[in-house]
């Protein structure tokens, strides 16, 4: 055996033993990529179905059409605060106990029906809450979610296109407009 073929060998030996041990410890389970530091995949599908429970597709496209889901996962990572981080993120698994609890099954086994079922208690439950609170206690994970279903479908190019009016402001720029001495000036 010569230099280069020992050399060959160690290589795939330590190679075989660092891809072995990733195998090992990431095969053993199944994981869902993560999206940011505080979601994955799974929450991400999660999000779109809620978002498609509060709004569904009809004649105009719904809140997963929007990719809700990613939208949550972004502003949440990005702009709440870390305890509203907490309240929302425990929400999740506050949202699928209500739900297990309810029809003896997760939220995303539950039917359409099911769905709105819960949602719709789920938001009573919300304006009671936000109605009672006191100014430093946290809000409610639900009306978070709602708050970005909304915020999310209205300003994408799906909801404001399909299910709103749009009129493209300003307009395309047209660097010859006639201007008469006496008119006044653009605003825009």
């Amino acid at each position: 055996m010569n230099r280069r073929e020992a050399l060959g060998r160690v290589g795939l030996i330590l190679g075989g033993t660092i891809i072995g041990a990733e195998f090992f410890i990431s095969g053993c389970k199944p994981s869902s990529k993560k999206v940011n530091e505080l979601f994955d995949e799974n929450n991400v599908a999660l999000f779109d179905e809620i978002g498609e429970t509060i709004l569904p597709a009809t004649s105009t496209p719904g809140a997963k059409a929007a990719a809700i889901g990613n939208f949550m996962a972004l502003m949440v990572q990005d702009c709440y605060k870390p305890e509203d981080q907490k309240v929302f993120v425990k929400g999740i698994s506050d949202l699928d106990e209500a739900s297990k609890k309810k029809f003896s099954k997760s939220f995303m086994e539950a039917d359409a029906k099911q769905r709105t079922e819960l949602l719709t208690e789920l938001d009573a439950e919300q304006k009671n809450y936000t109605k009672n609170k006191k100014p430093e206690d946290p809000n409610h994970y639900f009306r978070m979610m709602k708050e970005l279903t909304l915020l999310g479908y209205f300003t994408s190019e799906v909801g404001a296109t399909k299910a709103l009016r749009y009129i493209a402001v300003p307009g395309h720029y047209d660097g010859n407009v006639p201007y008469k001495k006496g008119d006044k000036a653009w605003a825009t």
